[in-house]
């Protein structure tokens, strides 16, 4: 049923969860899996064009943030039975929601599996708000997990 299947993971625990449901949907119907991890975009515009130390520094752990979460998706495609392929990818520049169906449709992504909530804190409180963008804005089914 499934062809392609992008996993949106931020290292989170909402996000592992969603990562092992991701793998194994990939693993029962012979799926490519694509993880994709979303930088937010640099917060402290002005500021890092007169400090480019700031700027350097964000993008460092942004993309340090990038391969745990990566690191982790890996894992779990390497748990229990058959291997799952997985490619990953880090998109820098955009809010979450809009990088990860930019992803999907770049990807030919046919299922998009996303935790309920990740990084944020008061939005925990209810259906987070990445989720929720994502679900209004893309084209293909998304699976949220809690």
């Amino acid at each position: 049923m499934f062809k392609h299947i992008l996993l949106a993971t931020d290292g989170s625990t909402a996000s592992a969860h969603a990562g092992t449901l991701a793998v194994g949907l990939a693993r029962a119907h012979g799926a490519q899996l694509t993880a994709v991890y979303v930088a937010d975009p640099y917060p402290y515009l002005g500021v890092g064009e007169a400090n480019p130390l700031g700027y350097q520094a964000y993008a460092a752990a942004s993309q340090e943030l990038a391969a745990q979460a990566h690191a982790q998706a890996e894992a779990q495609c390497r748990e229990g039975g058959s291997v799952v392929a997985l490619q990953v990818k880090l998109v820098e520049g955009v809010t979450a929601a809009s990088g990860i169906v930019q992803t999907a449709t770049e990807v030919g992504a046919d299922l998009i599996v996303l935790g309920s909530h990740g990084r944020t804190g008061i939005v925990r409180l209810m259906l987070g708000s990445v989720a929720t963008k994502v679900v209004a804005e893309s084209p293909v089914p998304v699976l949220v997990t809690r």
